[in-house]
């Protein structure tokens, strides 16, 4: 079993050392993708149940020649004592094994949905299992900094948000804070490439099925709705109710949402541009355009790009928002929380 170590000169920063769980699906690929190349974070044990015993890339040829690291068998006792623990599991799996490494781990970050809603209620009804880490829920910071950056500096445990969300929210944010556009009435149509449905194979996620295709999922209970609810009800002080259908189309990456919502007053789309710009001045990884956001522009980045446009003709704003559901939608996100937590700037390893 090798462990990955990284020296740095005299001078610079403490090295964070880090593991991370469930590294074989593509989050966790990602992950290994942006944090290898730091000098201030030495990746020190990867597991993954089916994987175990095999080395990282042969797995993920991409990776060879930039680590040595082989997959483990989870086990919570070789994380003690690291300084970061990234959870890449399946909703459902990461609450069985967050609680056997909070307050053994300085920080976890869980890349997916088990500790995302405050309700273990609503977690039930939309996730389809009970939740069995319910007393770290209170604890759980929600892991979007352009909302929560304070907050994230000294979580034990911080909930990353799912990929639909990041998009929908970072779209609405500025307008229902502000009170530009009604809280009820808002409509979501997203689209996302394949591998946010994960690694593992399907007869529906298979290249024939989804060649020159694109198909609408969970209309009307996708789990993701209480997420994007909560979090901007949260925000604005408001009961926000909404429409979310999500499209699978043939891409490997990438979420591309457009929302429709009611406007509370006239406003011209140059006035909501500067609302937009003046919000997120200090977010480094959300750009307001002023021209229509395509997917290429965010692949493989960090990115949120929105685009605003105001309908005189139905007193709506439209809002295009886009982002890369494995970096801003998942693994950069993540790394994006961890700078946070250890008073690094948020753009440290992701401007690449």
């Amino acid at each position: 079993m090798q462990v990955e170590t990284l020296s740095i000169s005299s001078g610079e920063e403490d090295v964070i050392r880090a593991g991370i769980v469930g590294a074989s699906g593509y989050s966790g690929a990602e992950l290994m993708r942006l944090l290898l190349p730091r000098a201030d974070v030495s990746i020190e044990v990867v597991t993954a149940a089916s994987s175990a015993g095999q080395r990282v890339d042969a797995l993920y040829p991409s990776l060879a020649g930039r680590t040595s690291l082989a997959y483990e068998q989870f086990d919570s006792s070789r994380f003690a004592g690291l300084d970061v623990a990234f959870i890449s599991l399946p909703s459902g799996e990461g609450m069985k094994v967050v609680p056997l490494l909070v307050g053994n781990v300085k920080h976890v970050i869980d890349l997916g949905g088990d500790f995302r809603l405050q309700s273990a209620e609503t977690y039930q009804l939309y996730y389809k299992h009970q939740h069995t880490a319910t007393a770290l829920l209170p604890e759980a910071v929600y892991g979007l900094p352009e909302l929560n950056k304070g907050g994230l500096k000294t979580a034990r445990l911080v909930a990353n948000p799912g990929c639909y969300p990041t998009s929908a929210i970072l779209g609405l944010l500025p307008a229902l804070v502000r009170g530009t556009v009604e809280e009820k009435g808002i409509v979501i149509n997203a689209l996302s490439g394949v591998s946010g449905a994960g690694r593992s194979s399907s007869v529906e996620m298979s290249f024939t099925e989804l060649n020159e295709n694109i198909r609408a999922y969970k209309v009307g209970n996708h789990q993701h709705i209480p997420e994007i609810q909560s979090v901007l009800s949260g925000a604005c002080g408001k009961d926000v109710s909404l429409s979310f259908i999500p499209h699978l189309v043939p891409l490997t990456r990438g979420i591309y949402s457009t929302i429709h919502a009611q406007l509370t007053q006239k406003i011209s789309t140059e006035d909501v541009l500067a609302l937009y710009e003046s919000y997120y001045a200090d977010a480094p990884f959300v750009r307001v355009l002023r021209t229509i956001p395509e997917l290429r522009g965010v692949t493989g980045t960090n990115y949120c790009d929105i685009g605003l446009y105001v309908q005189e003709r139905t007193g709506q704003l439209v809002i295009l928002s886009a982002i890369d559901n494995l970096v801003k939608g998942a693994a950069g996100q993540a790394i994006q929380n961890m700078n946070i937590l250890f008073g690094l700037p948020e753009e440290k390893g992701l401007n690449g």
